[in-house]
């Protein structure tokens, strides 16, 4: 079962240094609002995550048909990108103390379980990552039947692999509250709309799939 932790743990590593929409998500969140801002928004994508992968193993299926409306899942993924990536880029306000230093914006609750919904509805509705985990969860139902207990293989490759990536955005989490200290308002603003500008191109990248 060593070769399921190892597997697990490099296909984790992979996604971890991935570049996409969540890691400029996770950067904006933690910088902006604080680490529970941040910890709320990798949690929900792992939920997400963990979400997809069992529906992948135990529905593959049904997931099949699935394929058909591609189209209509990344059309509704792109216009949540684009709209979350305007409101970044145009709309996100960088709160200046008397100082001149950053004041990190207060989130309550609600804003915590907004921001955790944000990130799972990101992963989620990232067609991208649906075919990732059907690709992942197919080879590895085919290669568990090759070992004496499938069902031990899979969940050791995949719990290794999704804790693996959730750890590394959490230590994604605190590298930007520390870098937060060091930033000015202006090269925070700066971030702020590069943020929006890449989650608006991520939502065009969909859009276009959807149109194909």
């Amino acid at each position: 079962m060593i070769t399921a932790v190892i597997k697990g743990i490099l296909l984790g590593l992979f996604l971890s240094i991935s570049v996409g929409p969540n890691i400029f998500a996770i950067i904006k969140h933690s910088i902006n609002s604080g680490i529970k801002a941040g910890l709320s928004f990798v949690i929900g994508v792992s939920l997400s995550d963990i979400v997809l992968v069992i529906l992948c193993n135990f529905f593959a299926t049904q997931f099949a048909s699935s394929f058909n409306h591609q189209n209509k899942i990344a059309l509704a993924g792109s216009i949540f990108l684009m709209v979350l990536g305007t409101y970044t880029l145009f709309f996100k306000k960088v709160v200046v103390g008397d100082n001149k230093t950053i004041v990190m914006n207060k989130t309550s609750v609600s804003g915590l379980i907004g921001i955790f919904l944000s990130g799972f509805f990101i992963n989620t509705l990232n067609p991208s990552v649906f075919l990732f985990w059907f690709a992942w969860t197919s080879a590895i139902n085919a290669e568990a039947l090759l070992v004496p207990n499938p069902a031990q293989y899979k969940f050791l490759f995949f719990a290794c692999c999704l804790s693996f990536v959730l750890a590394s955005d959490m230590l994604k989490v605190f590298l930007s509250e520390k870098l937060r200290a060091k930033l000015t308002p202006v090269y925070l603003k700066i971030l702020n709309k590069v943020a929006g500008i890449f989650l608006i191109g991520f939502g065009i990248v969909l859009l276009y799939v959807a149109l194909k």
